[in-house]
């Protein structure tokens, strides 16, 4: 039985790419990495990006596993619950 939804896109579903959720993961981590090291919002002036390079990409890699993993979650939940009759 498939999910109920209001939007019915014209092409057919098909899975996300695992890869490239977690590219832009690894993008969303980035830039979220470079605000908190380069706090824009406070009086005190920038960091260097070098003390704080090891936060960035743990942030980045973060994101990265967690957008790879929903995307993969989605893929397997929507090969269970909607895709099954194909």
């Amino acid at each position: 039985m498939p999910l109920p939804s209001f939007y019915r896109s014209q092409d057919a579903a098909r899975p996300w790419h695992v890869a490239y959720a977690a590219l832009c993961g690894a993008g969303i981590g980035l830039v979220a990495g470079l605000l908190k090291t380069f706090n824009p919002f406070r009086p005190a002036p920038a960091e260097n990006l070098t003390n704080h390079l090891v936060d960035v990409a743990l942030a980045a890699l973060g994101f990265a596993v967690l957008c790879a993993a929903a995307a993969a979650l989605r893929n397997f939940i929507a090969r269970r619950l909607v895709w099954h009759d194909r």
